[in-house]
Formats: structure tokens, sequence, C-alpha cells
């Protein structure tokens, strides 16, 4: 699509930024069985074909490959763990640059496929200040560096022609929110004085979620939790996520977390394991409306940050919330 006239050409991943990377897109949506299935891209799309997937029992197919997946997740899972042992403000630079890239990975695509520009340089700068304000001034410090960041980003899109504006000024709203707002709360986790801890137990039980989904999903999947966002999620997948949470939450809480009783950790997982969910449909939703199969290509078998941060961004508010309510800020 052509630039319109009264704008200079603009690169695809927003004003006066580089220009995405060519991203792979693959048609409709594989219903796998797993609870949390993976996005094919948009409905109606007949023109492709889906890859081949690694044949799984019973006849289902997996829609990553398995291979790489598990190995690049172990190798961020190190990477993590050593992060958030040896020296916080580590961890909260790996927070940082995650929120920078899912920035300018979401700004990418919507350039590309929705011809929406925002400004990625004030949104990716602002939203590692709100990681740093987060962790050194709490949540009034995040709320205050959301509101600047916002204020520099409309100011920013007026130094170009006010076609689309509001359009391309609610998106970069969003944007901010979405990801650093919502990604500050892991800043605020860590935080406290056991957080490492806190945060190492809210990433378990993300990933405890997943897998529990995926298994229970996979074998016994039946009945579509989500079908017109995502067929791939079931109804037992969803079960397994909560069932496999609750219990990682309980033995979390009883051994891991300072002051924290078992039973708080059975609410924290059931918390976890539906927000995950939630936020998983969430950019599911964002993907199909994109018409894309993964928001980059970053992390082999994964996609992009995003495809990583979407069950975790909307759950970082709510396990901080319980953190604050069972333990205290610390």
């Amino acid at each position: 699509m052509n630039e319109p006239s009264w704008r200079p050409p603009q690169p695809a991943a927003g004003y006066g930024e580089p220009p995405a990377y060519a991203h792979q897109h693959a048609a409709g949506h594989t219903g796998d069985g797993t609870g949390h299935g993976q996005d094919r891209g948009a409905p109606g799309d007949a023109a492709a074909t889906p890859a081949p997937a690694a044949s799984a029992p019973g006849g289902k197919r997996a829609g990553r490959d398995l291979r790489a997946a598990v190995g690049v997740g172990l190798a961020l899972g190190a990477v993590i763990i050593a992060a958030l042992f040896v020296y916080k403000p580590v961890f909260l630079g790996v927070i940082a640059v995650a929120v920078m890239v899912g920035v300018w990975e979401l700004s990418s695509r919507l350039a590309e496929q929705k011809q929406i520009r925002v400004p990625v340089v004030p949104l990716a700068v602002g939203g590692a200040a709100m990681v740093v304000a987060g962790y050194l001034r709490g949540a009034a410090g995040s709320w205050v560096a959301l509101g600047l960041t916002v204020l520099v980003v409309l100011l920013w899109r007026m130094a170009y022609a006010p076609e689309t504006y509001l359009r391309d000024a609610t998106a970069a709203v969003f944007a901010a929110f979405y990801v650093p707002f919502l990604a500050t709360f892991v800043a605020l986790m860590l935080a406290a004085d056991d957080g490492p801890w806190r945060v190492l137990v809210f990433l378990m039980l993300v990933v405890v979620s997943d897998t529990g989904a995926y298994a229970v999903g996979w074998r016994l999947g039946r009945r579509k939790l989500a079908p017109r966002i995502s067929p791939g999620k079931t109804l037992e997948g969803l079960a397994g996520a909560i069932s496999f949470a609750m219990v990682a939450g309980a033995l979390c809480f009883g051994f891991l977390i300072e002051d924290a009783l078992w039973w708080q950790g059975l609410l924290m997982g059931l918390a976890v394991a539906i927000c995950a969910t939630l936020g998983d449909l969430g950019e599911s939703m964002i993907k199909r409306d994109l018409g894309i199969k993964d928001m980059g290509t970053l992390l082999p078998g994964h996609g992009g940050i995003m495809d990583r941060l979407d069950s975790l961004l909307p759950t970082a508010p709510v396990a901080w919330l319980l953190y604050l309510a069972f333990t205290g800020a610390g």
C-alpha cells in the first residue's frame, strides 16, 4: 500500500523507526486439541496452507517445532534464573529489553497489516522508564511514567500530518498500556525483599499452567473453549491448566514464599491459570484481527517476544495484588 501524498515515506515499524523485518504469514487456524493452541492466521485465508507439523499420539499434531521450542525455553529459563538471583538490576534490564522488543514487534505488525503507525521511539524509551520507575518508586512511579509516555507519544505524532492522527494515537496509547505498563508489575514484585522468589514463582505458575493446558488438552481436549478466537483451546485444557497451577501454587507457597500459606498458593494458581488463558486469548484476538500467525520470529519454536509475553502481561498485576494481600509489600 502506497503512503498518502501528505506523508513522507515511513518505515514499517512507526515514525522515525527502522523497517520491520519480513514476517511470514500462514493461513487458517489449527485445532490441535491443546489448551493453549497456536494461531495460524486470519480466518478466511484459504490461499496458503499451514506448514506440516510433527505428528502426535492419537493422530493429533503439535503446532510448533517442539525441539526448538524446548531448547529456546530452557535457554530463556537459565538466563532468567541467573539474572534474578545474581543481581536484581540485571533482571530489571531483562524486563526493560523485553518491553522494548515487544513494543517494536507490536508496532511493526500494526504498520504492516493495518497501516497504523505509532511513534516507536517514545513508546520504547517510555516503556523502559515505566519498568525502572515501578521498581524504584512503586506503583505510583509507574503510573506517572505511563502518563508522561502517553503525553510524549501524542506530541510526537503531532509532528506529522493530521490525517489518521486519532487512529495512530489511540493505537499508541493501547500499546503503552498493554506492553510496558502491565510489565511494570513484574518490576513491582521484584522490588520486594524476597522479590526474586516472588517473580520466579509467578513465572513458574504461568509455565505450569501452560504445560497443564497442553498436556490435558492434547490428550483429552474435545470441547472448544473459544472456537472463534482460538480453536485449539479446549475446556479440558483449561481444567488442566487450573489443576496443574493450583497444585504448583500450593507447593511453591508452602516452600518458597516466606510467610505464605499453602491455601494462598491454591488461590494464586487458580488466578494465574485463568488470567494466563485470558491473556493468551487476548493476543489471539489481536493476531486474528491482524491476520498473522505470530507477532515475530525472534524465538524459534515460539514466535516473537510478544508471543511469550501474552500470558504473562495480564497475569502480572493480578499476581502482584495477591502477593500484596497475602504477604504484604515485602
